[in-house]
């Protein structure tokens, strides 16, 4: 084997690992109990920051932090994206302590999706015939289960729409993942000593005053929210987009199957027909994302040989 291709094979596993690790949250999240999801949240920003800076200082790149703070466009883009970052975070945390991690893993199968949208009413890409079938496809679903619930799934819809929007703003910020997390987690934790200095003095703190067990998760909570980034950021640099597209589907199939299988939520026939159809519409997006890398490969080889592409 080669060096590019056993560079590439840690590439692959570190971002699976990445989307291993993001899809097993739940249970970690249920360890946490009875801390409630602000304080969670809270630990996981003071935490996380420890972590990103103190390996951001073992690399050498705490400059970089340091650089987009001194940026004001990017200052300004980067405090955006650290608000709908803490949004996605809070929801999540408390969706999986309130036993919604089903709901919530639709949120990550409907990401990719919203990303699109954004892409056509922000960005104003074309969308091929295929992807709009996709894109109707998954509004169906929603719709569905609208309409049989009784609700929009709101949870769902909260992730997808932040983190869509996060991926949005952090594409027009030239800063890497993890110096733009330090930069993020920074902006954030001001708000968090406060709330937690809040909670102290009112006597409602868990940290410190319910279990060494809690109080070791609630530390571990910075190395499992900045581990699984330094991991993607390794692996996306190494392995072709088509594949990340792929593996993107690894963290809310076992968010899923946790959901269902662990901790027992419901999963009825009226979910079932409103996950096939976001699944559907994911496996036609896949499908043309798939036959349209194929063909430009094909027209970019027919084009060295001088022979006429194929449209």
């Amino acid at each position: 084997m080669s060096a590019a291709e056993q560079d590439a094979r840690r590439g692959f596993w570190a971002a699976f690992t990445a989307f291993v690790i993001w899809g097993m949250l739940p249970i970690y999240i249920r360890q946490l109990a009875p801390t409630e999801a602000v304080e969670i949240m809270a630990h996981r920003v003071l935490w996380a920051c420890l972590f990103v800076f103190t390996y951001l200082a073992i690399k050498g790149e705490t400059g970089k932090v340091w650089a987009a703070l001194a940026d004001a466009k990017a200052r300004l883009r980067l405090a955006a994206t650290a608000v709908l970052i803490t949004i996605n975070w809070l929801v999540y945390v408390w969706a999986a302590s309130n036993g919604h991690v089903v709901e919530a893993s639709l949120g990550y199968f409907i990401n990719p999706l919203v990303s699109v949208l954004l892409g056509v009413f922000v960005l104003k890409e074309k969308l091929s015939r295929w992807q709009w079938v996709s894109v109707s496809l998954a509004a169906l679903g929603v719709l569905w289960l609208t309409l049989q619930v009784g609700r929009p799934p709101y949870i769902a819809i909260a992730l997808a729409l932040s983190f869509g929007l996060y991926g949005l703003l952090r594409k027009q910020v030239a800063v890497e993942s993890v110096p733009g997390l330090g930069v993020e987690v920074l902006l954030i934790a001001p708000v968090m000593l406060v709330y937690l200095a809040f909670k102290a003095h009112s006597g409602t703190l868990t940290f410190a005053h319910y279990s060494l067990y809690v109080d070791a998760f609630l530390i571990l909570g910075g190395a499992i929210t900045a581990i699984p980034l330094v991991l993607f950021a390794y692996g996306v640099r190494r392995v072709p987009l088509s594949t990340i597209g792929i593996l993107q589907y690894v963290g809310p199939t076992l968010q899923l199957l946790t959901g269902v299988f662990v901790f027992h939520e419901p999963f009825s026939q009226i979910q079932l027909v409103g996950f096939g159809l976001i699944w559907a519409a994911l496996a036609v997006y896949m499908g043309e994302g798939y036959w349209r890398g194929r063909r430009m490969r094909l027209n970019a080889a027919l084009s060295e040989a001088g022979a006429p592409t194929r449209s």
